[in-house]
């Protein structure tokens, strides 16, 4: 189902983009993490929170799939950032990583790319 914003088609609202860019960015400072070194997907995971953010009133992880989004929102336990996040510095979605993983660029602020959903 396509659905169209004040962004584009198929993306978060400008208010939810925002919101999730710039926890993203403190909660990356605030923990010692880093970006991806591929700045597209740590676009693509906040457009996804963001997303989720419009949808379902919760940033719920977007690199998972659910049977209940409802329901997962509801039990808190992947929404960002994630118990595994929380618990252990373990991001699924490769948003928020250790300086020792390999994918780990050297940023803690968004270098915004365009990602085009269809």
């Amino acid at each position: 189902m396509n659905q169209e914003s004040d962004r584009g088609l198929n993306k978060s609202s400008t208010k939810n983009f925002e919101a999730m860019r710039k926890f993203s960015e403190t909660y990356a400072k605030r923990t010692g993490t880093f970006f991806c070194s591929d700045p597209s997907i740590t676009s693509a995971v906040i457009e996804g929170l963001a997303k989720h953010k419009d949808d379902l009133g919760a940033p719920l992880c977007p690199c998972r799939y659910y049977e209940d989004k409802e329901a997962e929102v509801q039990n808190t336990y992947w929404n960002c950032p994630c118990v595994p996040m929380r618990e252990r510095k373990e991001c699924h979605c490769m948003l928020f990583l250790t300086a020792d993983n390999p994918f780990a660029g050297d940023k803690q602020d968004l270098e915004i790319q365009d990602v085009v959903y269809e």
